[in-house]
């Protein structure tokens, strides 16, 4: 398995534990922002990219007319199949799919809306390609990526705990990929050379981030996410040690009991 698609595999008991403790501490807030603005936009169709365990999804089912179409995707079976054992407030269509190998026609959809997936992409270029292929001619984009890690602080405080425990090879996962697309003017660059001819709304959206404990907030980092996969490949056995390091780093700076730290993200609409 190459380096990348470890970054991508969220397999495993990864689904869960990032449903359990990832979810409502850093994806769910801006899940709701997200479905807002797809509310205010208006659709007939609506393709989710990188639903994963179905936030959004949720939101989406909840915020738009029960006549509005969702199909909901997502590149890991494993949080597909998650996320529809959850299930919807009403019915969705869950696929498997690849975003940079969309299995609709052109013009399928009137809104593309992606959380917290563009980063993930291997050629960011062509995901959005793909993205515009299947967009309606005035059709929407929408979509959220992650500041610098400097600005998620459960994020960075559980990155410099890792590399306490391998100083010689830090694991770098979530600086690498959730947070190494925060530079706006490459995402407009990107968005250019996939075919948008529009400028994008790019907005700066800071919410909080809560969990019941600091060790709440490090197994989600350590256990729910790619990170994981990281340590394992080092020394699994470190595992525990990562999460003792990340819970001791959280706890220092929000305390022993609910920790509630600041996120940052860029949320970019862009028209087809």
């Amino acid at each position: 398995m190459t380096a990348h698609d470890v970054d991508r595999t969220f397999a495993g008991s990864i689904p869960r534990i990032y449903e359990t403790y990832m979810v409502p501490m850093v994806f769910a807030p801006y899940a709701e922002d997200i479905g807002e603005r797809v509310r205010g936009i208006g659709a007939r169709r609506v393709l989710e990219i990188a639903a994963g365990t179905g936030v959004v999804t949720r939101s989406l089912a909840e915020k738009l007319a029960d006549d509005v179409a969702i199909v909901a995707t997502d590149l890991n079976q494993a949080m597909v199949d998650h996320a529809r054992s959850l299930g919807t407030s009403r019915p969705v269509e869950w696929r498997q799919a690849d975003a940079l190998a969309l299995p609709f026609a052109d013009a399928s959809f009137d809104v593309v809306v992606c959380q917290f997936g563009v980063m993930f992409f291997p050629d960011k270029a062509r995901g959005y390609a793909e993205i515009r292929r299947v967009l309606a001619p005035e059709g929407a984009f929408v979509f959220n990526a992650w500041d610098r890690i400097e600005d998620n602080e459960f994020a960075a405080d559980a990155t410099d705990a890792a590399a306490t425990i391998f100083p010689d090879d830090p694991p770098r996962f979530l600086a690498r990929v959730p947070h190494g697309y925060c530079d706006t003017t490459r995402i407009r660059n990107d968005l250019a050379a996939g075919g948008f001819a529009n400028a994008p709304s790019i907005e700066s959206v800071e919410l909080r981030s809560r969990a019941e404990s600091a060790r709440h907030a490090a197994l989600g980092f350590c256990h729910g996410t790619p990170l994981r996969n990281e340590i394992d490949a080092r020394d699994a056995s470190r595992l525990a040690d990562v999460v003792d390091a990340a819970t001791a780093a959280i706890a220092r700076r929000f305390g022993n009991g609910i920790v509630d730290g600041k996120m940052l993200a860029n949320v970019v609409t862009i028209r087809r």
